[in-house]
């Protein structure tokens, strides 16, 4: 009997020994091309090409320094960081808002309302570029911040308000009959209760967000032409023309432009978790 228990025990190890080993395989294998990157930034043309995964023989600091400066790179991340807290800010607002109503309401077309949202996920973002264009020209918004936060505000809400309204279905109606016994309005109830107990959901959403929108490159190409409106992305096509990239200064300026992700990604990461497998079980 002891035997049989020892033995199992030592099975139980094993596999557990097993699935952190494969765990730790998958994260170095998923952190090894940032550290590429990182490595990259710090060296010469030649050295990228003769030694692509060792260490720089020198460290080329002016690699940063130079692509900030020939990349415009501080104005853009300015650009970047306004289209993208702005659009992320609008995302939020109105999808929480939208799931609150379609979460806890009951009204006609509600199901075809629903319908329509989630359809939004099924439009190829990049068929809608023409007619966008020719809806900013016709309204004036070309070469300016809006030309870029509403699209992105708009083709980032169906996936927001599919997600805020799974998490809304985990939280108990009994709080908010709670609240509202104690003389709360339904704003009061938004504001005091659901909007705090959503506070993963709305992170998750946040990064998810922030990471499209700061990354993007079509919409920007195509809408922003003045050179100090644009952003990050647009910086980056500056090291690359039809004769050749200047692999130095590209590396570097994209661990510039990378940063601010891993910041953001490290603030939220334990919200972010919490929001994708809270809306997974209802309450």
């Amino acid at each position: 009997m002891r035997r049989d228990l020892s033995g199992r025990q030592l099975a139980v190890k094993g596999l557990s020994g097993l699935g952190k080993l494969l765990l730790l395989v998958y994260s170095v294998i998923t952190l090894y091309p940032l550290y590429w990157l990182f490595i990259s930034a710090f060296k010469t043309n030649q050295d990228f090409f003769n030694r692509p995964y060792g260490l720089p023989l020198v460290w080329m600091k002016e690699n940063i320094v130079r692509a900030w400066e020939l990349g415009h790179m501080g104005r853009a991340m300015v650009n970047s960081t306004i289209v993208t807290l702005a659009a992320v800010v609008l995302t939020i607002l109105l999808s929480v808002l939208a799931a609150y109503v379609l979460a806890r309401f009951p009204f006609r077309f509600k199901k075809a309302v629903v319908g329509i949202f989630l359809a939004g996920m099924l439009i190829p973002i990049h068929s809608t570029l023409v007619p966008l264009f020719i809806i900013m020209n016709k309204i004036h918004l070309l070469d300016t911040y809006g030309a870029l936060i509403l699209p992105y505000t708009a083709f980032e809400l169906p996936i927001a308000i599919f997600l805020a309204m799974a998490y809304m279905a985990s939280i108990p109606r009994e709080i908010e009959e709670a609240a509202m016994i104690d003389g709360n309005g339904w704003w009061g109830i938004f504001g005091k209760i659901v909007l705090p107990l959503c506070t993963p959901i709305i992170a998750t959403i946040s990064i998810l967000a922030f990471l499209r929108f700061w990354n993007d490159f079509s919409f920007a190409l195509v809408f922003i032409n003045t050179q100090a409106l644009k952003t990050l992305p647009l910086s980056l096509s500056l090291f690359s023309d039809g004769f050749g990239t200047d692999y130095s200064l590209t590396m570097g300026a994209m661990a510039i432009a990378v940063l601010p992700t891993i910041v953001v990604y490290l603030i939220l990461q334990e919200q972010i978790m919490k929001g994708m497998v809270a809306g997974s079980i209802k309450g």
